[in-house]
């Protein structure tokens, strides 16, 4: 409360204004004496009961902090992670050449040629898995800086953060064990949503890519064929592999959150969660294709 002679010096004797303090009507003016309501101990009080109502203490809070680390973009080409994916593709496509082979007396009179294994195309299969990966990899990449640079901190936090470690500090605050499983499969839903997405991406481009190599070299053979057939057919085929690819994905993304979950609840939370998003990553394209090749007219 603000005594009037503050706001306007030259008011007049006469004039009054009226205000309404505690429930009562009261008159100032400079011609009287004040009134006891706007003693200086009374002005004080108010001031410390305003400042009392818009205090909150929710102001002595302090915002969170969204911190996000991104990883070098050719990460992939780096020399651990380069050799560990080299030494894996060789392994998925020379080990079963390894395994021995059951002996049939019908082989010893196979000529020495027919005997023989081929160890090209396991190598040129190895090397287009490493392209596989590494494309994988760096397309993952690319997509968290256009996270970062197009969505909100928070969201992109959420899309970057570190899963594990989130299982972690999940298991410090004593929840339930549903909504302990629940919360790491919606972190790791979130945390692999990229991973997934650029898997999706170099899929579908070397189907692309292979559709229009197939209509190129048809083209410049100049077979008699009917050109615009064979791309209608093509279109359809790609169509359909687009589809299976992205079931697919969908499965990976949805079996890998759910393994994470449960291998999060059974197991310790940072071994259980990384462990069972790699299982349900492996299977859940398994069991969506098992189930796809069971309904006739279906095919991934």
């Amino acid at each position: 409360m603000l005594h009037f002679d503050a706001i306007n010096p030259n008011f007049e004797p006469w004039i009054a204004n009226f205000i309404l303090v505690d429930g009562r009507r009261l008159a100032s003016c400079d011609a009287g004496p004040t009134s006891p309501v706007f003693t200086e101990d009374y002005l004080t009080s108010m001031r410390t009961a305003s400042e009392t109502i818009f205090r909150h203490d929710t102001l002595n809070y302090m915002t969170k902090e969204y911190s996000i680390e991104l990883k070098p973009l050719f990460s992939a080409f780096q020399m651990k992670p380069l050799a560990l994916t080299t030494i894996r593709s060789f392994l998925l496509y020379y080990l079963p050449l390894l395994q021995p082979k059951v002996e049939d007396d019908d082989n010893d009179f196979l000529p020495d040629d027919e005997r023989h294994v081929d160890l090209v195309v396991p190598f040129k299969k190895s090397l287009k898995q490493i392209l596989r990966e590494t494309s994988v990899v760096t397309t993952r990449r690319v997509l968290e800086r256009f996270a970062v640079h197009y969505f909100s901190q928070r969201a992109a936090w959420k899309l970057l953060k570190d899963v594990p470690k989130s299982a972690l500090r999940k298991s410090n605050r004593g929840m339930p064990f549903y909504t302990y499983t629940f919360c790491v499969g919606r972190t790791t839903f979130r945390g692999h949503f990229l991973g997934v997405a650029a898997s999706w991406l170099v899929q579908v481009g070397i189907e692309c890519y292979r559709c229009v190599r197939d209509i190129a070299k048809t083209e410049n053979e100049g077979e008699d064929v009917d050109i615009v057939v064979y791309k209608g057919e093509r279109a359809k085929v790609l169509g359909k592999r687009v589809c299976g690819i992205t079931v697919r994905c969908g499965a990976s993304l949805v079996f890998a959150s759910i393994g994470a979950g449960i291998g999060a609840t059974l197991l310790r939370p940072k071994t259980g969660q990384s462990l069972g998003c790699l299982l349900g990553d492996m299977v859940g394209p398994i069991i969506v294709s098992f189930c796809f090749a069971n309904v006739p007219h279906l095919e991934l």
